[in-house]
């Protein structure tokens, strides 16, 4: 409804653009032009004290060529999404089946359940982390007690073999948030349509591999496609526990094992002071993100059912 000119009303679309103002302000001077800005410092050689000054593509060039910890950041990262994705998703969706059965004290489980994905980002959690995987930390003192180590325990994080894995297991215990989003949609299945399936003799896992989860695609790919946006920008819990945050050092963990491409980043552009450089490995991550997340997209036509 509109009101004539002068009348002192506003129309809906003015009212609705004068509530919109903030998020503009948001977006254009938190997002777009940081980004915008990024995108021209990425051709430049900047070190935050100079000016920047027009580099063409040397830093992209100086990326693929003679930068020996762009190869070790993106096999670190890729092996870390490789693996804690799916397996996040996995036990984010068996909690979710378990927690839409009627059973008493359903609201305090998915609330307890729902607190690692609160608090896993969090610099508190990354020490905690650090403390329990260490040499002498509570995971050695629990396999000391079941007579699984001996007295000299092993340094999960310090050893090359295992740092890696802490991590992805960090990953999967922040499964609150993908496990809501799935019991979200478990409760929108028509539940005439499994009593049906019932009645026609399917078994519990036909209705699970042929009803419910063809279902539930579309919600599968969104929680695919946000985790694996998410585990690219994993920063915090991979800068505390890798000890980059003791003296402001090299990061990295031992032999590079926790060099994360968002760690990368940060000692590029906030160590050496490269600023220029650390914005074109960040383009060069945002272009791999897109990329997997088109490849997800295309993959998903065959798989995905949204009638």
């Amino acid at each position: 409804m509109k009101y004539p000119v002068g009348s002192g009303k506003l129309s809906r679309s003015s009212a609705a653009y004068l509530f919109l103002i903030p998020w503009f302000i948001g977006f254009f001077g938190f997002n777009l032009l940081p980004m915008a800005a990024s995108l021209f410092l990425s051709f430049t050689n900047y070190n935050i004290f100079d000016p920047p000054r027009f580099d063409g593509f040397s830093n992209f060039i100086y990326m693929f060529t003679n930068d020996w910890h762009f190869p070790a950041a993106v096999s670190v990262t890729f092996r870390y999404v490789f693996f804690s994705v799916p397996l996040q998703l996995c036990a984010s969706l068996i909690l979710a089946f378990l927690l839409n059965q009627k059973i008493k004290g359903l609201t305090l489980y998915r609330t307890l359940f729902y607190i690692p994905s609160l608090l896993g980002s969090s610099v508190a959690v990354g020490i905690l982390w650090r403390q329990i995987f260490s040499s002498d930390g509570l995971l050695n003192i629990f396999l000391q007690k079941l007579g699984l180590m001996q007295e000299a325990g092993i340094s999960w994080i310090g050893d090359p073999r295992y740092a890696l894995w802490t991590m992805i297991i960090l990953r999967i215990w922040q499964f609150g948030s993908p496990m809501i989003i799935f019991l979200a949609a478990l409760k929108q299945i028509p539940q005439e349509i499994l009593e049906a399936s019932e009645i026609d003799g399917a078994g519990r896992m036909q209705r699970v591999w042929r009803i419910i989860l063809p279902m539930i695609s579309p919600i599968i790919l969104f929680n695919f496609i946000m985790q694996i946006i998410s585990a690219f920008k994993v920063f915090t819990e991979a800068f505390i526990i890798s000890g980059g945050a003791v003296g402001g050092g090299v990061v990295g963990g031992t032999l590079d094992s926790l060099l994360f491409y968002t760690i990368h980043i940060y000692s590029e552009g906030f160590l050496k002071f490269r600023m220029g450089y650390a914005s074109a490995l960040s383009w060069v991550l945002l272009l791999m993100v897109a990329l997997l997340t088109w490849i997800a997209f295309r993959i998903s036509s065959r798989l995905v059912h949204y009638e």
